[in-house]
């Protein structure tokens, strides 16, 4: 609940003219006391003036109040708002004295609808009442302060929930057949045993799975998200080829169920950084809550659409058994669909390093700082296999001792310092020395912080920029073998050049990202990044 104080006031609370007509009004006997005229010639002195006027007026001021009390108390009786405005529950309401008692009335046009007023005027009730229930159906599925994009994305969870509900459904009904449930022949000991054993088996793997990619759910929530949401469209689909494979049963159900808890454990890993991106005001729990709505929700409707296919299809057996590979690819692209478009309005503010070089690449070439929501939009799901092979990649982590160290990555380490909490080398893909196939390796050190880790990204990204822009130069200097000393010098005026830059840059970069929602406390790294060397002096 809100309450707001308008500055502007009733404009009669606060007059000071006197009243004419006062019952109260009392005259004072100084006020009633007959003036004298005066024999005497001789001017008044400019004292007794001045003493005359000031005695008047003083006894006006002390009157002053009485007078205005005695006026307050006559406007009791007439009707005027009040200076305070009430939001609630999306509902803006402002205090009304009528004259004989507070009232708080609506000013949004949403009030009370009485039955009077729809036979009065059919047409604007009906208005109001859409308000109201639209009110009431909005506080109820939608938490009061969150960010602007949270209602695109309940939409698109709508879509996903009502057809993953359905299927669901469908595939339950295909297992139930593929066991006899529902026959004489059935035999309820080996359902239940076969039922156990998929499912522990599928527990298993959902605390395997867990353990194994338990990073992967900050760094990359997204591509995670939906692959496993994938999997679990295919889990379903094999819950559906049961019937025509009864024998083998346990083995299909067991996969099926093992796709499905992997599907679940992603979903409540990511669920609270998902929550938190859409809270704008520290309302996780009430976001949360709100999201359980819409899934119980959503999902019977899903199961009323899943009943209404079984009652129209009731007196065909042949054609209830095919329905579910009829509606299968349907409902399982529109689910994958829902959920694709979804996660393109979730606007993560956490730093990962993929969204932080993101960032860095916009600063050096536009010369701003993106907000989550455009970066979201760069970024999208990011799958491995759609995603092509960079020029001059970052990566950060230790040097790989299976690939070959060219010679100016030797050269960088046996220039560390003490003082340095990262280095920057390069490291070949391949046996060619063509440029192209390198990386760029940062090596961050015990106790580097996030301005460590921000300021040696930074650094990265500007060493590259300074090889693309003379990508030529560098690879005849590198085939030539006459010209090792002035690859080595090029190589280290680049190296103080950029960290020079992005020195520079830092304090700036950090505060336009933080002013924008960024979460620069700290950066997530992966199980691979979080590698670290420590420097020992000989």
């Amino acid at each position: 609940m809100e309450v707001r104080i308008q500055s502007s006031s009733h404009p009669h609370l606060y007059s000071t003219r006197p009243l004419r007509h006062d019952p109260f009004f009392t005259p004072t006997p100084k006020t009633l006391k007959p003036i004298k005229p005066k024999t005497s010639l001789k001017p008044s002195s400019l004292s007794n003036s001045l003493n005359t006027s000031f005695n008047f007026n003083h006894g006006f001021c002390k009157q002053d109040e009485n007078l205005n009390a005695h006026h307050l108390f006559d406007e009791m009786h007439e009707s005027f708002n009040l200076p305070v405005v009430v939001r609630h529950s999306g509902a803006v309401s402002r205090y009304f004295w009528d004259g004989n008692e507070l009232k708080l009335v609506s000013v949004d046009g949403i009030n009370a609808i009485s039955l009077r007023d729809l036979t009065v005027d059919f047409g604007d009730g009906v208005r109001k009442l859409g308000r109201v229930c639209g009110a009431a159906v909005r506080n109820f599925f939608l938490p009061r302060e969150v960010s602007a994009n949270y209602l695109e994305y309940v939409k698109w969870k709508f879509l996903h929930r009502v057809f993953s509900s359905a299927l669901q459904v469908l595939a339950t009904q295909a297992m139930f057949r593929a066991i006899g449930i529902g026959y004489s022949r059935s035999l309820p000991s080996a359902a239940a045993l076969n039922w156990v054993l998929k499912d522990g088996l599928g527990r298993l793997s959902r605390c395997i799975y867990t353990a194994s990619l338990a990073s992967a759910f900050d760094t990359n929530l997204k591509r995670v998200r939906f692959s496993t949401s994938v999997l679990f469209s295919l889990s379903i689909g094999v819950e559906l080829l049961t019937p025509v494979f009864p024998k083998y049963f346990l083995l299909l159900a067991t996969i099926a169920n093992i796709a499905k808890q992997i599907s679940l454990a992603c979903y409540l890993a990511t669920g609270s950084a998902v929550h938190r991106s859409f809270a704008i005001a520290d309302n996780i729990g009430e976001v949360s809550a709100k999201a359980q709505i819409q899934t119980v929700c959503f999902d019977n409707i899903g199961l009323l659409l899943a009943a209404t296919f079984n009652i129209l299809f009731r007196n065909n057996q042949r054609l209830l058994a095919a329905l579910p590979f009829v509606v299968y690819p349907i409902f399982s692209a529109l689910d994958l669909f829902g959920i694709y478009q979804g996660l393109k309005h979730v606007h993560l503010q956490t730093l990962t390093k993929d969204r932080l070089e993101s960032i860095i690449n916009i600063w050096l070439q536009l010369g701003y700082v993106p907000s989550p929501a455009e970066v979201s939009k760069t970024e999208g799901i990011d799958f491995l296999w759609s995603k092509g092979r960079e020029l001059l990649p970052i990566r950060i982590g230790c040097l790989n001792p299976k690939t070959k160290m060219p010679r100016l990555s030797m050269m960088t380490l046996r220039s560390l310092k003490d003082e340095d909490f990262y280095f920057i080398c390069m490291e070949s893909v391949n046996s060619r020395s063509v440029i192209r196939d390198h990386d760029i390796l940062l090596c961050l050190r015990e106790g580097a912080g996030t301005s460590d880790v921000i300021m040696s990204l930074l650094q990265a990204c500007y060493i590259r920029k300074g090889l693309l822009l003379d990508v030529i130069g560098w690879e005849n200097d590198l085939e030539a073998r006459d010209s090792w000393d002035s690859i080595v010098r090029n190589w280290f005026s680049l190296m103080e050049e950029s960290k020079r830059s992005a020195h520079n840059d830092l304090d700036l970069f950090i505060e336009k990202m933080s002013g924008l929602g960024w979460a620069c406390k700290n950066i997530l790294l992966s199980t691979e990044e979080q590698a670290r060397y420590s420097f020992v002096a000989d």
